[in-house]
């Protein structure tokens, strides 16, 4: 394929830097800048994705039937590099590029009525409840039990580590609802409104403390929840085929663009800080860190662009998506490594007053300084959700290279 950009995609680039220019407000870049998790307040997403979506762009990757832009595989890589590379707030991906092509594929046309529209339009937000305590990577392990009750299913359980679920309107669950069998096989697909009774939402507390509006990860409980059959997506007991499509389009993000970004903010850092007398990007030993770095972030994007390429002639992402994981998410621990180590002691002070929008409490060290450590701590998460890095070796191995 050529990459190598045409008139008509310099000037769609160009088009999307204006955009980011006019609506990513100051605010809301300085409000991210801060943030370690890449979370700020609700009605700030809400205001940036409905901007989105006032031009048509909130959802790329959807069919043009249900919104989507229509726009070809390297529109959409443009389109994902700019806004990742300008570090702009990133809309939730819960709603718009996990449980909705799910709902597309699986769905009822009444399930596709019901929920795409608000999802499109950021009226209704979603988390994602898979992990639960002893069954992260090991998923089929799951325990939280869906057991029929009529037109509806009484669910008891929990899920942890749910992403922005204290500000979830619905959560996407997998449940069991048979003990027979291959473990895989008697898991269900579920939709559940985040307001009925017997859900309770309480925070995980992580060691960088962060609390609202960046606090990130939650445990849901669930006591005796009574869910609509009718919000079962696909049959009762596939829903491990549900669960696989989904996480195909959790680990096939676009990575290339931030990376290069942030290897972009890791040279800035290296140009102001100063090694043995003169400036840190000078040092050989760091440059050449840096430029592995950069050239690893080029081979990301390759892959993007392949992976990219074949979406744009119809076909799944398939296992591919599990390098683009792997890749993708050490690459990101690895910058964010280096961020710290171009900061130095600067990296060390921790104060949770400093990240807060519109504190006049002085940081200790430069502005970059302030997020640096606590992104590299949040990152180590980064190989191991969406299925560890270790599961996605296990599929690349046998689904692509046959072993």
């Amino acid at each position: 394929m050529d990459i190598q950009y045409s008139a008509e995609e310099l000037a769609f680039r160009d088009e999307v830097r204006a955009f980011i220019a006019e609506n990513h407000t100051p605010e809301i870049r300085a409000k991210t800048g801060k943030s370690m998790t890449g979370y700020i307040h609700k009605e700030d997403h809400v205001t940036w994705q409905k901007s989105l979506y006032a031009k048509g762009w909130i959802a790329p990757n959807w069919p043009v039937e249900h919104g989507g832009s229509g726009w070809s595989a390297m529109q959409k890589y443009i389109y994902e590099t700019e806004m990742t590379r300008a570090g702009t707030l990133r809309p939730i991906a819960f709603g718009l590029k996990m449980v909705a092509p799910v709902i597309m594929e699986f769905g009822t046309e009444e399930q596709k009525q019901t929920f795409l529209p608000d999802i499109l339009l950021s009226n209704v937000w979603w988390c994602q409840g898979y992990s639960e305590p002893g069954s992260g990577s090991d998923l089929a392990s799951l325990q939280t039990r869906a057991i029929p009750d009529g037109d509806d299913y009484i669910v008891n359980g929990s899920k942890i580590w749910t992403t922005q679920a204290q500000k979830a309107d619905w959560i996407f669950c997998l449940v069991r609802t048979s003990t027979e069998g291959r473990r895989q096989e008697g898991i269900t697909f579920l939709l559940i409104d985040m307001t009925t009774p017997g859900i309770t939402v309480e925070p995980i507390v992580l060691v960088d403390q962060t609390t609202a509006p960046e606090q990130e990860v939650n445990q849901v409980f669930f006591a005796d929840v009574r869910v609509p059959q009718a919000n079962r997506v696909g049959k009762e007991n596939d829903g491990w085929t549900v669960a696989k499509y989904l996480l195909e389009f959790e680990r096939g993000n676009a990575y290339a663009g931030g990376l290069h970004g942030s290897l972009g903010r890791v040279r800035h850092i290296a140009e102001q800080e100063r090694s043995d007398g003169g400036r840190l990007i000078d040092d050989p030993t760091f440059a050449a860190k840096l430029a592995a770095l950069e050239v690893t972030a080029r081979a990301v994007e390759f892959t993007e662009l392949r992976t990219l390429s074949a979406l744009g002639a119809g076909q799944r992402v398939g296992a591919s998506s599990s390098i683009l994981k792997c890749q993708g998410s050490s690459m990101t621990q690895d910058v964010s490594e280096l961020a710290v180590e171009a900061t130095a002691y600067y990296a060390n002070p921790f104060d949770q007053s400093v990240l807060d929008y519109g504190a006049n409490v002085p940081p200790v060290g430069p502005d970059y300084s302030v997020s640096a450590a606590g992104r590299y701590f949040n990152q180590r998460k980064a190989t191991i959700y969406g299925g560890s890095n270790e599961v996605q070796h296990e599929i690349v191995a046998k689904r692509i290279l046959g072993m």
